[in-house]
This record gives structure tokens, sequence and C-alpha cells, in this order.
């Protein structure tokens, strides 16, 4: 995507257009014009020049995201780790459906009307968020080409399905009361006086206070190794896979981490990975009898409701005529509600952001920044700036802070 720069020299004001060049050492290159007008009809035909590439050796848009999908898979793209079994699977998939469209062009020779095309074509033939996550991994494709000199510019820039982002809704979280109150529950149910209830909690227990108290992923606890609790904390390293048939490791480099825990809850969670859970091949906290993992969806319907509907967090709905009992929450809620301690705790956004496993602080922005907003609001000396520096207005130096 190109942009115009105004500058102004000893030539008088001039007007620099910066587009990508895979050929240029930084990315990109540039092209001066003495007017605005001349600036924006070059940015505005560079999606329609040739592509030339530097490597010929792919030729074909076919051969282009086979070659990709065996990046992602065998080298990973960008530095990155290559990507699980699973993943590599659904992006089998989407180059399925991306090499099913009859592109009539060689690589070197897209335009941008002809990403256009093949984007209308998904939205006729596929539904819009299918489209969506074909077009992203379609840019993808263009960009790794774009990288290794498959083609000269990334064309497909700027061409993309919008949507409703899962984050637009600001997310509804738990109050530090229903937490309480579920931890309440658990304990209750971990007591209770049926052996078989009592027997499930005390696995279920340590389970729903590490999630509160870590704000890790549902497939992550699950996954969660016994050597890995360690040290006032745990070391998040792996994660149980979509689809839920291997564990592997975290989805990005971003999601190993370690998070310190509050002593209760470590000692709980030591204690039952130390001295009540079974022994197995995958060194797992909280396996199941045949020493295999848990899975997010059984933990959802038979531990995490349970605690909700005993704590009274549920919510009247009609089926069919009738009123029914749901519960408030989710599991994931509970990594909601520890993201919100951490904005109360003043901590810094890169901290938070490590400490959620996010692999760009944009994702942390997009679904806490509406809560950061708040904190802040509530926090009038962070909106009080004049008045601060008034006291540093009295012949001293702000910048020297005296």
């Amino acid at each position: 995507m190109s942009d115009i720069r105004k500058r102004t020299g000893k030539k008088g004001t001039t007007y620099q257009v910066r587009y990508p060049n895979s050929a240029a050492k930084t990315g990109y290159a540039y092209k001066t014009f003495r007017t605005m007008k001349e600036a924006r009809a070059f940015s505005e035909t560079l999606g329609m020049r040739p592509n030339v590439p530097v490597d010929t050796s792919i030729r074909t848009v076919p051969q282009a995201i086979d070659r990709w999908l065996e990046i992602c898979f065998k080298e990973g793209r960008d530095g990155r780790d290559p990507v699980t079994p699973y993943t590599h699977k659904i992006y089998s998939y989407r180059a399925d459906i991306m090499k099913a469209y009859g592109w009539e062009k060689d690589l070197h020779e897209l335009q941008t009307p002809d990403v256009v095309k093949f984007r209308s074509w998904l939205l006729r033939d596929y539904t819009r968020d299918q489209a969506k996550k074909v077009m992203s991994s379609f840019h993808s494709v263009v960009k790794e080409m774009a990288l290794r000199g498959h083609i000269a510019s990334n064309v497909a820039s700027g061409v993309s399905v919008r949507s409703d982002s899962r984050y637009d809704k600001p997310v509804d979280l738990p109050s530090a009361k229903d937490i309480a109150a579920l931890l309440a529950a658990a304990d209750r149910l971990a007591n209770s006086s049926n052996r078989q209830t009592a027997r499930t909690w005390e696995r279920y227990r340590p389970i729903l206070y590490l999630a509160a108290d870590s704000g890790m992923r549902p497939q992550e606890y699950v996954a969660l190794a016994r050597g890995n609790i360690t040290d006032g904390g745990v070391l998040v390293d792996r994660a149980l896979e979509r689809g839920e048939a291997r564990i592997s490791v975290t989805k990005t480099p971003a999601g190993r981490r370690f998070i310190d825990l509050t002593p209760d809850v470590f000692d709980m969670v030591r204690h039952y990975a130390d001295h009540i859970a079974v022994d197995g091949k995958y060194d797992l906290a909280f396996p199941t009898k045949s020493g295999r993992w848990l899975t997010p969806d059984h933990w959802r319907k038979r531990g995490f409701y349970t605690a909700c509907i005993e704590a009274g967090l549920v919510v009247e709905e009609t089926v069919d005529g009738r009123i029914v009992q749901k519960p408030k929450f989710k599991p994931y809620d509970l990594r909601h509600f520890f993201a919100s301690m951490l904005i109360e705790q003043n901590l810094n956004l890169k901290r938070i952001q490590y400490l959620m496993g996010h692999e760009d602080v944009t994702t942390t922005l997009n679904v806490y920044g509406h809560l950061i907003d708040q904190k802040d609001r509530r926090d009038k000396s962070k909106f009080n700036l004049l008045g601060t520096l008034s006291q540093n207005l009295c012949g001293n130096s702000v910048a020297d802070g005296r």
C-alpha cells in the first residue's frame, strides 16, 4: 500500500510517494513529484503496473499457493515457527479453494483489479466468514511471494473482506463478586457429602482456581505439564490443538510465557499434580483416569457450567416456549477477568500483552482497550497533565525532572 508524504526543503515543497518494492533493501521504493496531483496519479496507477518479478522460478498462482503452504508447514513464515499439523490441514483446505478459482494470468501479471475479481468470486460462492479467511490466506501468499522476489509488490494490499470483528463488542466479563461466588461454589462442591461429586471436584476445583488466577486459555491449562508448575507459578509452553486430537506447542511463540500464581493457588495446583493426578506419558497436571487430557468441552459442560449453576450465575432464556436457566459465563470469561485485574493494577501494556500471550499488542488493545479507557477515566490524575506540570513551572526544567 503506497502513501504520500509532503516534504519541504531547499527546493521548496515536494510530494514523495512511498510504495512496496521487494527489490529494495528496506522493502520500499520512493519517487518524488512537484505537485500533489502528480503524486496521486502515480500512486493510483501503482496497482495497474506490471508486477515484474526478480525470481521467475514460480510463475503461476497455484504454484505460489503450493509454495506458501510448504513454507508454512516446513519452514515457518516471516521467522515464525512452522504451523502445527492441524493448522496445516486448515491452510490446505483454504489453498484448495484458492486454486479452484480460474486464474487467467501468471503470478507476475496480477494487478489489483484481478484480486478484486477473486474476492467477488469468493463472496458469491462462499459465506462471508469463509471468504474473509481465504482472502486473509491469499494476502499471506502474495506477501510471501513478494518477500522472496517472485513478485515485485503486494497487489492484494488493501483488498479484503470486511466483517464485524469478534472484538467490536466489548467483552462482558465477570465481576470480582462473581469470581468469588464461583470459587466458593467450587469449594462447596469439592467438600460435598456426595462422594462422586467430591471426587470429581477434587480435580475441577484447582482447575477453576488456576484459570481465574492465571488468565490461561482453556486449551493451555488442560495441557499443562506437571513439570511446568514451578517457582511459584506456571510455565505455559504447550496447548491442546483445535480438534483436540493432540498436544502441541502454543499457537504462536508469544503464547510461551511464565505466570506467577497466588501462593494458595500454587499450593493447591501443585498438590493435586504431585499427589493426586495419575501418571502418564503426557506428564499432565490434570489428567483423566486414563492419563490423557481433559477436553475443554468436557470441562466446560461438566465442570465450569456446574460451578456457575451452584453459584447462581445463570440467565433465563425461552427455549421451545419454556423458560430454562443457562450459565451466565463461559470458561474464557475467566481470562477476560484476569486481564481486567492486570489493568486495575496499572500494569504497563507490554506486560499485559506478555501475560495474556498475545503476539501483537494490537490484539490486546482491540480486546481490552475499552477496559483501559474506563480505568483511565476513573483515574482523574491521568488527565490532569497541566496540573502535574504546574508543579515544575517555577523556573525548573520539566525535562530534568527537578
